[in-house]
């Protein structure tokens, strides 16, 4: 797999490029956008981890460049934590979201998640219907009606979590575990609420009173209608 890493901190860089290439990946070390653009339209990538402030301008601009060229993951890796941040990068395409400090068995566990939803051979060639959803996860996809609803990988996750449990509730841990195929100490929890935030104001026909992914008070969730 071919990653494209943009960081301008040359320490963090060193050492998680040793990391990614220990693990049997091939790394692209870019320290700004300018350089990352020429990598970019030189290249093909089958990931892209990219700092939020860089020297030269922002990682946001990078992912709707990278997203407009071809259709692979984005993680951001940034310092900067708050709700609307996180927001703002997963509405520009981003499939997760890592702050610093990390760590680097955090970041490879996260980097797996979010290739396996582009990994079309992993995928069960199947179509179902969870609520009034259709899910085909041949295709990874998901249609409200005739409607195809655009999730982010970590939205599509979690909404499978929901779809193969329905009818029960799961805990918070439950969810996180599921999300990251981990033991969940390394995921902030109030970005879950972000993600059930943003996951039902695509699926729900009102986001502020949902039918599909109900909340269970002092538990978790629930999902089915």
């Amino acid at each position: 797999m071919k990653i494209l890493f943009v960081e301008d901190d040359r320490i963090i860089a060193s050492g998680l490029c040793y990391s990614l290439t220990q693990e049997g990946y091939l790394v692209t070390h870019c320290v700004d956008v300018k350089s990352a653009k020429t990598t970019l339209y030189e290249n093909s990538f089958d990931l892209a981890i990219l700092d939020l402030s860089l020297p030269d301008g922002s990682g946001y601009d990078l992912c709707q460049l990278i997203k407009a060229k071809e259709d692979i993951p984005v993680i951001f890796l940034t310092a900067i934590d708050d709700e609307v941040n996180v927001v703002m990068g997963l509405d520009m395409g981003a499939d997760d979201y890592i702050t610093k400090p990390f760590r680097i068995r955090e970041l490879l566990s996260r980097l797996k998640s979010v290739t396996r939803r582009y990994d079309k051979t992993e995928l069960v060639k199947t179509v179902y219907q969870f609520s009034n959803l259709k899910i085909d996860t041949a295709q990874a996809k998901v249609y409200k009606g005739e409607q195809e609803i655009v999730l982010t990988s970590l939205e599509y996750r979690l909404l499978l979590l929901f779809a193969n449990n329905e009818g029960q509730v799961l805990s918070r841990n439950q969810l996180l575990e599921g999300l990251w195929d981990f033991a969940g100490e390394f995921v902030n929890d109030n970005t879950l609420t972000v993600y059930i935030k943003r996951l039902r104001e695509k699926i729900e026909d009102d986001s502020q009173n949902p039918s599909i992914i109900k909340t269970v008070r002092g538990i978790g969730y629930k999902g089915g209608s």
